[in-house]
């Protein structure tokens, strides 16, 4: 019988080996060059948080095994292997209590695996459970063993483990878990990490199953023990030290439509395939810390805006308009609202901006000559030249809807208005009015210049654009405020910083491309008039949502004429914020403009972003002498033929009269501003035959009517004088007296000089200003007119400086006093 034992094995053993040789075995040698996808990483502007693993089916980063914590590599081993380090690739006796198990329904979850053989089934072959695949899976663990060292075989292990989902890897799981490299990992995280993987969904963190999750755990702490990895002191200490888990980011991604912008834009420049599969380490210009606040700003008003106004969605953009850099996107309350298309970015869509638009036409006739002080009426207005200035149609196939003939808000009308004053206060009909005076095709050029790309239909707009006939994207619109923000130079919109391959070379970067926009003086006169809360006031009030006592903040509304999109875009000189709020579906909100429905919104936003982005302060437009321009250019609407009068004496103005002093007076003749300017040469002469401008008596009419209504006496010339003014004269300026120093004697530099101003003359003394070696120092405005300062507190001091006080009087006649400051 023994004999036929032994026979029999042989035999036994003869038939495998004959069967063995005839199964097809995968090709070992291509085991180092197998495909090991790995996953393209968008991160925040710090490059630190990560708001999304872009590959569809695996997140896996491969980290090299001298970066991956001993206990984690101890913790695998003492659950998965315990001889891993002495066997060849197999353990006989495991193999054999796999067996068993299986023949006796324990299943084959039983350690019958070496950490090899775990590789080789996840690299080279499929899960199927047979007998063959089980004799495929010994055979190329046997070669695997032979051709890797046991530390590379573990690396291979330790990176291809999955954690449940689309999570493989030590890497993943490491930041995702615990927001942590793998070489930081405690011990009690180690044994979490270890215990995962042997049922991912069932011991997930984030699961119900966290008693079983913790059973596992001490049974990785306890075997880590039983072999030796660890002390008694150790194990008794992980046992009990409690491990914090992340909370998982719902759907695993931050800033969702900004993530899928991102996407998109990698898969349109790298091609689809190479985004999912190349690693690429993205780092994007999101300030995350911004974002949470304009989500839970969203989320907070959410509700209420959808209960009181019928607007259920709202989107955000905020930009940096010094680089163009995106700083937070939400494209609608919530992505993942899918009743509502939540993940349809409201950001990115085009809608027509209501009022939003205007500063781009402002900005076109400022640049043509026209002012913050310009006058034009605000009176019930036609634009249509088929239909008369009342509105009546003048052709038989020409309705009366036909008419073009927009309403204020309010529906009230003011009369004679300035430019600031109709942009501040959002006034349709002197809006209309400088558009005409601008130009469709040269307004929408400037928007263009500013980044705004997508109106391209100046024919379909007509007069209408000023009032949001076209249609922008929040994103363009935002970033084209920020080029008011800038200064007028636009820097490029952009969502990227950099681009790196997964060996950490750079495939694309950010580089600034600054361009000149808007002239630096019309983007200065924009900001002034959106931050000036004054002009502002009779419309909104004097302490609405758009004023910030303590910050310069420029911001404009927009309300499209049926309400179904409000908006809000305003900025600082360091960020600039947009918000709309309307409905995916373009069904109308209830009634009601942007500063009732968005504007609370914004500003809760903004003072959030205040706080991490300081305003700074704006750069005021330069003073300009508007007396060298014609009447209603310079804000006198009451006539166009003009006198300048020095306003010190009442008497016609000279060329020594300050700016401060002169002023426009006209001979009483009230007419439209088409009277007195061409619109296309504003700073010209004025038109020989005006009414041959098609809008002539379309504007000329109800200005007409409403200066019957004013008893306005026209015609009047008593008030023009006919004499010069003699109060500013080159001679008639202060006679300057500094005393309490002795320009005549070197003075030391750490010597603290201390000397007075006075005057001897007719008028006294208003400010002094100083100046060494030509740059200004100081201005003093009012008596003592008095200067302290050592040579150390002045930059550029020389042996010999030369000093300049310029001293002017209570009608600003100026004199100057000059010295030379002699420094050992």
């Amino acid at each position: 019988m023994i004999l036929l034992g032994i026979a029999s094995c042989f035999v036994l053993s003869g038939v495998i080996l004959i069967w063995a040789s005839f199964i097809t075995i995968p090709d070992f040698n291509n085991f180092s060059d197998r495909k090991v996808v790995e996953s393209t990483k968008i991160y925040d502007r710090t490059g630190k948080i990560l708001l999304y693993d872009v590959h569809d089916d695996v997140k896996r980063t491969i980290v090299p095994f001298e970066e991956i914590s001993p206990y984690v590599k101890e913790a695998a081993i003492a659950v998965e292997d315990a001889s891993f380090y002495s066997n060849y690739g197999i353990d006989p006796k495991s193999i054999l209590r796999a067996i068993i198990a299986d023949i006796t329904g324990a299943g084959l979850r039983q350690g019958g695996s070496t950490i090899t053989q775990q590789v080789v089934k996840k690299t080279l072959l499929t899960d199927e459970k047979t007998i063959t695949r089980k004799i495929k899976e010994i055979i190329l663990s046997l070669k695997l063993g032979q051709a890797y060292t046991k530390d590379q075989i573990l690396a291979i292990y330790l990176n291809e483990i999955p954690y449940g989902g689309n999570v493989y890897g030590i890497g993943e799981a490491s930041k995702m878990f615990f927001g942590k490299e793998p070489k930081d990992i405690t011990l009690p995280e180690s044994a979490y990490l270890a215990a995962i993987p042997n049922a991912p969904t069932h011991l997930s963190p984030y699961g119900n199953n966290l008693g079983d999750l913790e059973d596992r755990k001490n049974f990785v702490l306890k075997r880590m023990h039983t072999v030796g990895f660890i002390t008694d002191a150790e194990y008794e200490s992980a046992l009990t030290t409690k491990v914090e888990f992340l909370p998982r980011e719902p759907r695993g991604m931050k800033a969702p439509h900004f993530v899928v912008s991102i996407k998109e834009y990698l898969a349109d420049k790298y091609g689809d395939l190479a985004v999912e599969e190349n690693g690429y380490r993205v780092t994007t210009t999101l300030d995350y810390e911004l974002q949470k606040k304009a989500e839970e700003v969203i989320e907070k008003f959410g509700p209420d805006v959808e209960k009181n106004f019928e607007a259920k969605n709202m989107g955000l953009v905020a930009i940096d308009p010094r680089t163009g850099q995106v700083l937070a996107m939400v494209g609608s309350r919530d992505y993942f609202d899918v009743a509502n298309e939540g993940n349809f970015n409201v950001t990115l869509a085009h809608r027509q901006p209501g009022s939003t638009i205007k500063p781009f036409v402002y900005a076109t006739a400022f640049n043509k000559g026209y002012q913050p002080e310009t006058t034009l009426f605000d009176l019930r207005t036609n634009f249509s030249t088929n239909c008369d200035a009342k509105g009546v149609p003048m052709y038989p196939n020409i309705k009366p809807e036909d008419c073009y003939m927009p309403e204020n808000y309010d529906g009230k009308y003011r009369g004679p208005v300035t430019l600031r004053e109709a942009l501040a206060q959002s006034l349709n009909v002197p809006s209309v009015k400088t558009l005409y005076l601008a130009g469709i095709k040269d307004s929408i050029e400037t928007a263009k210049k500013a980044g705004i790309t997508s109106l391209t239909d100046p024919a379909r707009y007509g007069l209408t654009l000023v009032l949001g006939g076209g249609e922008v994207s929040l994103m363009e619109l935002t970033g084209g405020y920020g080029v008011f923000a800038n200064d007028g130079v636009r820097n490029p919109t952009t969502s990227i910083l950099k681009v790196e391959d997964k060996n950490g070379n750079t495939v694309e970067g950010f580089s600034a491309a600054p361009e000149d926009a808007i002239p630096a003086e019309t983007a200065r006169k924009i900001t002034s008039i959106l931050s000036d809360n004054v002009a502002r006031t009779p419309e909104f009030g004097s302490n609405s949502a758009l004023y910030f006592p303590e910050n310069d903040v420029a911001v404009k509304t927009g309300t499209t004429n049926d309400y179904r999109d409000v908006w809000t875009v305003g900025y600082t000189p360091n960020i600039a914020v947009g918000m709309w709020a309307g409905n995916n579906d373009n069904s109308k909100m209830q009634k009601n403009i942007a500063g009732m429905i968005i504007a609370p919104v914004w500003h809760a936003f903004m003072e959030e972003a205040l706080k991490l982005y300081p305003g700074g302060s704006f750069t005021p437009p330069d003073q300009v002498d508007l007396t060298s321009f014609p009447a209603p250019i310079a804000g006198v609407w009451q006539g166009g033929e003009k006198y300048v009068i020095d306003t010190s004496s009442g008497n016609l103005a000279t060329a020594n009269t300050p700016i401060e002093f002169k002023k426009i007076v006209v001979v009483p003749s009230v007419h439209t501003i088409l009277q007195w300017v061409n619109r296309l040469d504003p700073l010209g002469p004025a038109p020989l035959n005006p009414q041959n401008d098609s809008q002539y008596s379309l504007w000329e009419t109800p200005v007409r009517e409403w200066v019957a209504t004013q008893k306005i006496a026209e015609g009047d010339r008593s008030k023009i004088p006919t004499q010069y003014d003699t109060n500013h004269n080159p001679g008639s300026g202060p006679n300057l007296v500094v005393s309490g120093i002795d320009f005549a004697i070197p003075h030391s530099s750490t010597e603290r000089l201390l000397f007075t101003v006075t005057s001897v003359g007719s008028k006294p003394l208003s400010k002094v200003e100083f100046y060494i070696n030509g740059q200004f120092v100081e201005k003093v405005t009012e008596a003592p007119f008095s200067f302290s300062f050592t040579g150390e507190d002045v930059l550029g001091l020389l042996p010999s400086n030369d000093i300049t006080l310029v001293g002017y009087d209570s009608i600003l006649n100026k004199s100057e006093y000059t010295a030379k400051l002699l420094i050992n």
